[in-house]
């Protein structure tokens, strides 16, 4: 399993369209073998944080060469952010608890 942590801080101006380009590429990503989902977070200081999953790096690089995907980050810097950074991991152990 690969886990990639992107942290954001959206501009104060010019994010109008931010919301409608990140809707779309939670759809194709979606879309693509091996991913297994995301979950993104706001705080109250501004940062954003999303954490996703995929199967493995195959699928993670098959998503990183996404030509629409690659349009949006080009947007993003351009436009959308003013800092991210992004973490690619793999787990080097995993624990579970569910109460029944």
């Amino acid at each position: 399993m690969i886990i990639g942590i992107f942290r954001s801080r959206l501009r104060e101006t010019g994010t109008e369209d931010y919301p409608a380009v990140a809707e779309r590429m939670v759809e194709l990503v979606a879309r693509v073998p091996g991913f297994r989902g995301i979950k993104s977070f706001a705080a109250e200081d501004g940062e954003r944080v999303s954490i996703f999953e995929f199967e493995s790096l195959a699928a993670l690089d098959s998503w990183k060469r996404d030509a629409e995907h690659l349009v949006a980050q080009r947007r993003g810097r351009e436009e959308f952010y003013e800092s991210y950074e992004l973490q690619i991991c793999q787990p080097l152990r995993t624990s579970h608890f569910q109460r029944d």
